[in-house]
């Protein structure tokens, strides 16, 4: 920058002296780029609700994020009870200080998941991050469903995520805290599966539902997500196997349609396991992801490419 003797013609004036002025870094005070360091500061407690944590996606979404530093409410129904209590023990015993808390709750029911976050605020702290991860498949043609498939289909993969969403993003409102709500959708969200028509339309309404819930609270500084699984080595898929085994006859073993479903379809090879979808859920569940709302991620080794 140019200081005033610069801007003035160089012709001698007798008597008159300037007086030094100093240069622009030296009368401005010098802005660093760098982040203020929050040594020694206590980061604040993040907690979150993992829904049907028992086993599978659940539990491998329950360590990855207890992990990653919050304290988990696990949640699965009343059958569950005994591997819930062993997922809350493996959580607690991790290093870190990590806390775990273990609510039996369907999600299917409304007041169930309204008692369930109440539950994890009383016991853990304010709420952070909401994981409707619950979910159900049947392997049955459209032509043979009854009322109550479709009905029970509905009731806990799409109500379960509404009643998720709803009761959490009520309690981030009270509390006046941003939040992020992640839900369960899957690959058939995006192309559906034949004799999986009621399950397929679930996961697509969860798609659609998610998007929605970021459109209306975007304003609360809530973010609203989905991830979208392949196939994926665990129970939920073994009745899956089971059931496409049982369809396409000729003697089929267990085991027998996930392989060629994997071989046929996954791009990079391998069926995949639980952890690859904790991963993803890990993300979304971090600051990496404030920026990102109403979006349904696949995550399936390359079987669909959007």
């Amino acid at each position: 920058m140019l200081g005033i003797r610069s801007l003035l013609p160089r012709v001698p004036v007798p008597g008159l002296r300037l007086p030094r002025t100093p240069s622009f870094p030296h009368f401005l005070p010098r802005i660093s780029n760098r982040p203020l360091s929050l040594s020694g500061a206590t980061p604040p407690r993040r907690t979150a609700i993992v829904t049907g944590a028992a086993r599978g996606i659940g539990k491998a979404i329950a360590l990855r994020l207890a992990r990653d530093g919050y304290d988990i409410t696990v949640n699965d129904v009343a059958s569950q009870e005994k591997a819930l209590s062993d997922t809350v023990s493996e959580i607690n015993s991790l290093a870190g200080n990590r806390r775990a808390h273990g609510h039996i709750a369907d999600v299917s029911s409304p007041e169930a998941v309204q008692d369930l976050v109440k539950s994890s605020v009383d016991n853990l702290g304010p709420l952070t991050t909401m994981v409707a991860n619950a979910g159900i498949a049947q392997v049955k043609p459209l032509l043979d469903l009854t009322p109550a498939d479709f009905q029970r289909m509905f009731e806990v993969n799409v109500m379960g995520v509404h009643y998720c969403y709803q009761a959490a993003a009520k309690q981030l409102i009270e509390q006046g805290t941003a939040g992020k709500l992640i839900g369960a959708a899957s690959i058939v969200a995006f192309k559906p599966f034949p004799l999986m028509g009621h399950y397929s339309a679930s996961k697509w309404a969860v798609r659609g539902l998610s998007q929605v819930y970021a459109m209306e609270l975007a304003q609360h500084k809530i973010t609203v997500n989905a991830y979208a699984p392949g196939i994926v080595d665990t129970n939920m898929w073994e009745l899956i196997d089971e059931g496409l085994g049982k369809k396409a006859g000729g003697g089929k073993e267990k085991g027998d349609m996930m392989r060629m479903y994997s071989d046929r379809l996954i791009a990079l090879g391998r069926t995949s396991v639980p952890e690859d979808v904790a991963k993803l859920v890990g993300f979304l569940a971090s600051e990496d992801a404030d920026y990102i709302t109403g979006q349904t991620m696949v995550v399936d080794g390359g079987i669909m490419f959007t």
